[in-house]
């Protein structure tokens, strides 16, 4: 070998050894980079290096297919290719405009109040009266010779003893109507309360506010019933006691048969509140009347009493009514909804 070829390999040799040096010697990861740096190095600066040493490299994935399965069994699926099942694709809820957010949902405008509830779209409350007006019909072709007598002997100054005998139907019928007119003026009472007083109440059924008004008036008559009764005892004679029972049975009976028109005038045909207030008020006015007209009959006329009369009638009358009102009002603030 010559002294040029030893020089030439030498020289080879030598550029092999620093292109392998630099290979190994070239960063590998930020953290080899950051250590060529001195001490003091910014982190601006750290990026900048960083950046300059480490390229991204584009990863290409193999168009090839991949021949490297197990001997037997079929070329394995490519991962790129998705198809799920049927019954993942298509389910209950598929076509719902709410599953699919793509689809438009739901109609264009503003949502409309709700119906109120009332008694001509109540399906309970409409029963009722249709059993009520079912048992008027029935009772007049049944007792209407005794209301008849009625109402011959509650205008006729009898001289002597009660001429008329109660059997037990006409006593039933008179007491269911009692418990009609405590249903009709429980209904009154819950269509002022729920138009002029408070559209809502704290409980969760209109059924249950309606009920206690029903209660309340069940209450005030039986009360009123049970003072007259201890009352008549006391200050005067069976007889007398008797016969004013009577006609105050009657009347109580009666004055729920004469209300009742109103309140299918109110629930069906847009009957005027107002000319429903003022019939209701002329109806318990004439009530009051020929409540206090049949207690003078009976007890005061002939002691002359006209002072105790009215004591009599405003203690036994008015205030269990003023009570009964007061009552009503009370509840009503007790159970609605106060803003």
């Amino acid at each position: 070998m010559t002294e040029q070829d030893s020089i030439q390999t030498s020289f080879a040799a030598t550029a092999v050894t620093d292109t392998v040096v630099r290979q190994y010697s070239r960063p590998q990861t930020p953290y080899q980079v950051l250590r060529l740096l001195p001490k003091d190095a910014t982190p601006a600066q750290q990026d900048s290096a960083v950046q300059a040493w480490l390229k991204p490299v584009e990863i290409r994935y193999s168009e090839q297919p991949d021949t490297l399965h197990l001997p037997g069994e079929e070329i394995p699926r490519d991962l790129k290719t998705v198809n799920l099942p049927l019954f993942y694709r298509e389910n209950y809820f598929s076509n719902d405009t709410l599953y699919h957010e793509e689809l438009k949902a739901g109609g264009s405008g503003v949502a409309g109040d709700p119906v109120p509830n009332t008694i001509n779209n109540d399906d309970v409350l409409t029963g009722l009266l249709i059993l009520c007006f079912l048992f008027i019909a029935f009772a007049l072709s049944r007792i209407s010779g005794f209301i008849a007598k009625q109402l011959k002997d509650f205008f006729y100054i009898q001289r002597g003893e009660h001429t008329i005998t109660e059997t037990g139907n006409e006593m039933k019928f008179q007491m269911v109507f009692i418990g009609m007119t405590c249903l009709v003026y429980g209904l009154l009472y819950y269509l002022y309360a729920t138009n002029y007083v408070a559209d809502t109440f704290t409980l969760s059924s209109d059924y249950a506010i309606l009920g206690i008004f029903v209660g309340a008036f069940a209450i005030y008559f039986v009360i009123r019933f049970l003072l007259y009764h201890i009352v008549n005892t006391i200050f005067f004679d069976s007889k007398k006691n008797k016969k004013f029972l009577t006609s105050l049975l009657f009347l109580s009976a009666m004055e729920g048969a004469a209300l009742f028109p109103v309140v299918l005038l109110l629930a069906y045909l847009h009957f005027p509140a107002v000319y429903a207030i003022y019939y209701c008020a002329i109806v318990l006015i004439l009530v009051k009347i020929l409540t206090f007209y049949k207690s003078y009959i009976i007890f005061f006329k002939q002691n002359a009493g006209f002072l105790q009369i009215f004591l009599y009638f405003c203690a036994l009358e008015m205030v269990p009514l003023f009570a009964l009102l007061g009552g009503l009002a009370g509840i009503v603030d007790i159970f609605k909804i106060k803003f």
